[in-house]
This record gives structure tokens, sequence and C-alpha cells, in this order.
């Protein structure tokens, strides 16, 4: 009781894209026209398909209190994957803070029309998930069609990882979760973490 609720405008961009002051102008236009008082800014240059809890933006998400608003131009400023974007809201909105993004005027909170737009939004995830799948086993047909070895290594040290190689690989080039991929192929996240080591996996880092 007796908190204040604080307003923050998020800003990501990356090497290419320098330039803040119109997201600023219209971050500042809507928060005025709200009545709101002083914008805290959070800025911050790096890749969007970094793992947002590594970054100022999971900070800011450990700072935020119920009732807080988080500004943003874009969902894409959050992350530059679906799953991520996903994932950030669906923490913001455990905690009861707003959430507002200017383009496409999108207020995400609790309301029934939020409700919907987030299961839209994981829905698009299952779907982007499911592409990264469907190309890496084209990609795997193609291999098998010019007559590669491929599938799971036989001998000492074989893991049922191993087949899933290519997808796992591409997974987490789109950013994916380390959790979130132990789950799909039904593995604990120590037993992904020591594979990838044992692959040469544990140091590739998500494609911008």
């Amino acid at each position: 009781m007796g908190d204040i609720m604080k307003v923050y405008g998020y800003l990501r961009v990356s090497t290419q894209d320098q330039d803040t002051a119109k997201n600023k102008a219209d971050i500042l236009a809507w928060a005025n026209s709200k009545g709101f008082g002083p914008v805290l800014w959070v800025e911050e240059k790096i890749s969007g398909v970094q793992d947002w809890r590594k970054r100022e933006l999971g900070k800011l998400v450990n700072t935020l209190k119920e009732g807080d608003w988080l500004i943003t131009p874009e969902f894409s400023r959050l992350a530059r994957s679906t799953l991520q974007i996903l994932e950030v809201l669906a923490e913001l909105k455990k905690k009861a803070v707003n959430v507002y993004v200017v383009k496409g005027g999108q207020h995400v909170n609790g309301s029934i029309e939020s409700k919907v737009f987030l299961t839209m939004m994981a829905l698009f995830a299952e779907i982007e998930r499911d592409l990264i799948s469907a190309r890496t086993k084209e990609g795997l047909k193609a291999a098998r069609a010019k007559g590669a070895q491929l599938g799971r290594p036989k001998g000492k040290g074989k893991s049922k990882l191993d087949q899933f190689k290519p997808e796992i690989e591409a997974l987490l080039k789109n950013g994916s979760r380390k959790d979130f991929i132990a789950k799909r192929y039904g593995c604990t996240p120590a037993t992904l973490s020591n594979w990838l080591k044992r692959v040469g996996l544990d140091k590739l880092e998500a494609k911008p």
C-alpha cells in the first residue's frame, strides 16, 4: 500500500539503428495523454535474439511491481522471437504490470481482450517452433537424397538427443530457451546441457 505507480519507457536499438528520438517522442505523447507522471527510461543497444533475462530488460522486469507501466514502441523491441516476447508478456501479466505497445495501440493487462491476444501469441509461438522443425526435417530429407549419412551415431556415448541435433541447433539459433528444448525432447535441462557440451553446441548463440 502507498507505493507510487511508476512508468517506464523501454527502448532497444541494434547497432544499425541508433535513433531513439522518435520512439521517445511517441512514448511521451501517449504517457502525457494519460496524465502519467515522469517516464523512467531504460535503453540498451543489443540484439533482440539475446535471452531477455540476460539483458537490461530482464532487470527491468524484476524491478516492476503491480500497477506499474511498461511502454515500448513495438513488440519487436522486446525480442526478435515470438516465444521470447510471449515469455516477457506472461511474466509481466503474472506481476500485474500494465504493458502498452505504441505501434498498434496494444494494451496488455488482465482484460479479456488481452487474454485472447496472449492466447494468439502462444499459438504463433507454437507455429514458429513447428516451422523450424519442418524446415529442419526438409533439410534432412534433402541431405539423405544426396546420400549423406544421418541419424543417431552408433556405439558408446550415443544419446536419444543425437537424432534431433539439427532441430535443436535450429531452435538454439532462433533464441529458444534450453529448458523449453529439454521439455520438448523429453529430458532434463541438466541432461541437455551435458549433451550440448558433448556435441559442441554449448557455445552456440542465437542469430540476429
